[in-house]
């Protein structure tokens, strides 16, 4: 699975664990969840499939997530399909979603975005904030669905509003493009900030780019050297390149300013 998507595997646990109607059925359920957290397959596989075949929806879902990522049985994403469609036809979230992205990137099926972003959007309207996220990249490219900025707004903003660090850079570079909103560089700022305090590297290089431009802010090289080098150091090539081309503008107090007020953020989101 790509990023974005693994990381929900232990909300994904609490939020299904306690959905099962009976008590037999969730007794089943509970035991498939604590065999397939401690890795013992078989059983998981064993509870799992025997509640599915009986139509409960969080077992059908993390049956299809077992064929999915090929855990205990060999990876199928056509069986994963299957799964995930049984669940998301009862109005399972996380299947809605996952069924989603599998047509998004043609997984088990030939690739098809108007399906993808049909499931997209039934998990969005559950509140899912990553299936808000990619529902707002369908309409800002126009997968599947009519290139809309408005909309992709819209769904980025949902998707971010909850915390979600991708849609949060996203709906940031929206309004720097003034794509779906009025241009507004505070906005922008404000929404890069809130994913570069979760880590997220374009933002952490566009704050540095905004602040070396002067844009939406004075121009401050002291701060715009700071994000570079955060940005640098989490892996961002082009930050470097930015990087040498700042600091000949610098004077030493300042470029050692800088690597302090670096620091010490980096210090602070170890």
């Amino acid at each position: 699975m790509g990023n974005g998507t693994t990381g929900v595997f232990f909300r994904l646990i609490l939020a299904t664990v306690f959905l099962v109607a009976s008590a037999a059925a969730q007794a089943g359920f509970q035991e498939g969840m604590k065999a397939y957290v401690a890795g013992n397959y078989p059983v998981a596989l064993r509870e799992f499939k025997a509640l599915a075949i009986k139509g409960n929806a969080a077992a059908q879902f993390w049956l299809g997530w077992m064929y999915n990522d090929g855990n205990g049985v060999p990876q199928d994403y056509q069986l994963a399909m299957l799964w995930y469609r049984k669940a998301a036809d009862q109005g399972h979230m996380e299947a809605q979603f996952f069924l989603a992205e599998m047509y998004d990137k043609g997984h088990g099926v030939p690739q098809d975005y108007p399906q993808a972003a049909a499931w997209y959007r039934k998990a969005a309207v559950q509140n899912s904030a990553i299936a808000q996220h990619r529902l707002g990249v369908m309409y800002a490219y126009g997968l599947g669905v009519p290139q809309d900025d408005q909309q992709a707004v819209s769904w980025y903003r949902k998707a971010a509003e909850q915390g979600n660090m991708e849609a949060q850079f996203n709906l940031g570079a929206m309004y720097r493009q003034g794509k779906g909103v009025p241009q507004d560089y505070t906005e922008a700022m404000s929404w890069y900030l809130k994913a570069a305090e979760q880590g997220n590297v374009k933002a952490l290089f566009n704050l540095g780019e905004m602040y070396y431009q002067g844009t939406g802010v004075p121009q401050d090289l002291v701060q715009a050297y700071k994000w570079l080098s955060v940005a640098a150091i989490a892996g961002h090539e082009e930050a470097v390149k930015r990087m040498q081309i700042v600091e000949p503008r610098m004077t030493p107090k300042e470029i050692g300013e800088a690597q302090a007020l670096a620091q010490e953020w980096l210090a602070r989101h170890k």
